[in-house]
């Protein structure tokens, strides 16, 4: 399924967002169709956790509530609320992840520095894309596809050998973060910081926009 928006289904989405605000807290089905819908992004169901029990069934899941179903499809990017209602009513109670590597990667940061940074970059007024907080107390700065691969050679180029010695991680293909309001691994749930809009969350900016910053706050709360 191609991702396609007209104006009329955009304004469609911006209503549905806009409904689901007058009644407090969105559904996960309104969740799961603003990011198909809206911002293009592909969502898969995950795990839930409870006491450390994974609800993969797995008695030594790796991952407890941190992952996703293996034997659930995803949503596609641009499915319409009932098709997004109709595929999550078969896996109630699922988190939201969303595949990363696609429209967008991300760099994580602990969470001190990340909202340091955060602060100084929007004081700087750089462009920024969504922004998530983890309750593990980690950071996701949703950035364009490609910075994962890119990250150690930008860092370098920036005079930093060690991605690791900051304690920056780049996620790319192959990796999912849960999204906000789902619950993560039975700690709480995933928050924005900076919630999508149309134009950082269709095109996130280019991570070496950022990654100085990023990397100079990260080195200045380890030091």
């Amino acid at each position: 399924m191609g991702f396609t928006i007209g104006i009329g289904s955009t304004r469609g989405m911006l209503d549905i967002r806009s409904g689901a605000r007058r009644r407090g807290r969105a559904s996960e089905c309104t969740a799961v169709a603003e990011f198909t819908g809206l911002w293009g992004w592909a969502v898969v169901p995950g795990a839930r956790a409870a006491a450390g029990v994974c609800s993969c069934g797995r008695r030594d899941c790796p991952a407890p509530g941190a992952h996703p179903l293996g034997f659930a499809p995803e949503v596609p990017a641009g499915a319409t609320l009932d098709e997004a209602s109709e595929a999550w009513a078969e896996f109630p109670g699922a988190a939201v992840m969303l595949p990363v590597g696609r429209t967008f990667d991300v760099i994580e940061v602990a969470e001190p520095a990340g909202l340091r940074a955060l602060a100084r970059l929007e004081r700087m007024g750089l462009p920024l894309g969504p922004v998530t907080a983890t309750p593990q107390g980690r950071v996701h700065f949703f950035v364009a596809p490609g910075a994962a691969a890119e990250l150690p050679r930008l860092l370098y180029r920036m005079g930093w050998d060690d991605p690791s010695a900051l304690d920056l991680r780049g996620l790319g293909p192959g990796s999912h973060v849960t999204a906000p309001p789902s619950d993560r691994g039975g700690l709480g749930p995933v928050r924005w910081l900076r919630p999508p809009a149309l134009d950082s969350a269709t095109r996130p900016p280019a991570a070496r926009l950022l990654l100085g910053t990023l990397a100079y706050v990260a080195h200045r709360s380890r030091a």
